[in-house]
């Protein structure tokens, strides 16, 4: 998801365009959004209801690939907006942590994978939501966070579907050694890239304090003038 990062902190600015373009909520990509969320329950049904990994693995394959389809969707037909920037990333959060613990849960992905994700995403979007609330400037997704979270979005189906055993064994070997090819260096770049998170994240609080500082202090001159 993950693309699910690419947002880490949405401060709202609008240049040339109106309130009503911006603050648009019908737009396809926020209805894709919906539908990713709506297909949660449809993933846990199959995953626990029916005790059909491998489908469950393949729809959330599907539900990983569309964040990128309306990520560029919004960008390529300028259907941004501001609710679906906060809506987009809550989104892709709950559907991320919803399916560590559901596999965490079946026991189709190795422990140490799952908990290594796990743990990675609480603690950056934590440290993410502190440093918004005491006035961070935005801080925009590294390389490196990019590239892991893709790898983890696609070893987490892969695992799932290695656990179809009626695929048969050949199946199942060779879902798991393309899991294990994506696992770990998604692990190794998404824990490179929390370390590049959390020390931007202290400049970003930094510049966003000296800018509220600066605008505070223009604004008190402004109205001596007056």
């Amino acid at each position: 998801m993950d693309q699910h990062e690419h947002h880490l902190i949405y401060r709202p600015e609008v240049e040339g365009l109106g309130d009503m373009q911006v603050d648009r909520i019908l737009t396809v990509p926020n209805a894709i959004s919906l539908v990713r969320l709506l297909c949660i329950p449809v993933f846990l049904w199959l995953l626990f209801g029916m005790d059909s990994p491998g489908w469950a693995g393949l729809l959330l394959g599907l539900l990983a690939a569309t964040d990128w389809v309306d990520g560029y969707i919004a960008r390529r037909f300028d259907q941004t907006s501001n609710f679906g920037k906060m809506f987009d990333p809550v989104v892709d959060r709950i559907m991320l942590v919803v399916g560590i613990v559901a596999v965490i849960i079946s026991g189709s992905a190795p422990l140490w994978f799952s908990a290594l994700v796990l743990i990675r995403e609480v603690l950056v979007s934590g440290w993410v939501i502190l440093i918004t609330s005491l006035g961070a400037k935005r801080m925009d997704v590294t390389w490196w966070g990019k590239c892991g979270a893709f790898a983890n979005m696609g070893a987490f189906p892969a695992f799932l579907i290695a656990d179809q055993r009626s695929l048969g064994e050949g199946w199942h070997t060779g879902w798991t050694l393309f899991a294990y090819a994506l696992a770990i260096p998604g692990v190794v770049f998404s824990l490179f890239a929390a370390g590049q998170y959390f020390v931007r994240g202290r400049v970003a609080l930094k510049e966003g304090r000296l800018k509220r500082q600066l605008a505070a202090a223009d604004g008190e001159a402004t109205g001596e003038v007056r």
